[in-house]
């Protein structure tokens, strides 16, 4: 887990569309700390140290510590809403994080000795299904990210979630199936795989590898969960 980082922040009086707007006008931006089965807490932040922290590349996957008042309330970010056209953010969420509690959280996936995959070393390609993993961790135990050895693996070989070692207080968040974290495939099948497309631009699944095409059926599967 990235060292956790600290936001001053100040407690909002009033709630509405007008005052949001008057707080980004002095350059503040509306937020709310909910959940841990306590009330939510309206707040606003200074947009700059905002921008600061998000730029850091690793906000949203960082506890954050809301100081308010002298007080601080141990947070994980959910959302900051950017406006689509200046790209500020508009508003944020920040999830409390109860004392012995767990979440879920996605956490980036990281691949260690692509030097020692034979497989790689003859020219194969590593093509990576999950860049992100979603897990449901400790709330004081969130990993920065998930190492992935590939080590020993050949053209042909897929990597599954089944293979990885999660940390103490981590598990995956889908539990129904193994699924895929990464394959190796040759260069040539890569190609064909983006090649060969029909003429309204669509892969024709005929032409795809098989490994490309249980891709899409985990992905399909993972979507029609969210769904439910």
């Amino acid at each position: 887990m990235s060292d956790a980082l600290t936001l001053p922040a100040e407690a909002r009086e009033r709630a509405g569309k007008g005052a949001s707007r008057q707080l980004r006008r002095e350059g503040r931006v509306p937020a709310v700390i909910y959940g841990g089965k306590e009330d939510p807490i309206m707040i606003h932040v200074e947009e700059k140290e905002l921008v600061k922290q998000l730029m850091t590349g690793h906000f949203m996957n960082s506890i954050v510590e809301v100081e308010i008042g002298g007080k601080k309330v141990k947070t994980l970010p959910k959302d900051v809403a950017l406006n689509p056209v200046t790209d500020r953010p508009e508003h944020a969420d920040f999830f409390r994080l109860a004392k012995g509690g767990k979440i879920e959280v996605s956490v980036p996936v990281v691949f260690l000795n692509e030097e020692a995959s034979p497989g790689l070393k003859k020219g194969g390609v590593l093509n990576v299904v999950r860049h992100e993993l979603e897990l449901v961790c400790d709330n004081d135990k969130i990993p920065g990210e998930i190492e992935v050895d590939v080590t020993g693996k050949e053209v042909g070989d897929s990597i599954h979630i089944s293979e990885v070692q999660l940390p103490a207080g981590s598990e995956s968040a889908i539990t129904d199936r193994d699924f895929t974290i990464a394959t190796l495939v040759a260069p040539s099948a890569l190609k064909k795989a983006e090649g060969d497309t029909t003429q309204d631009g669509e892969t024709d699944p005929q032409d795809v590898p098989a490994t490309e095409q249980g891709v899409d059926e985990d992905a399909a599967q993972e979507q029609a969960d969210k769904s439910e």
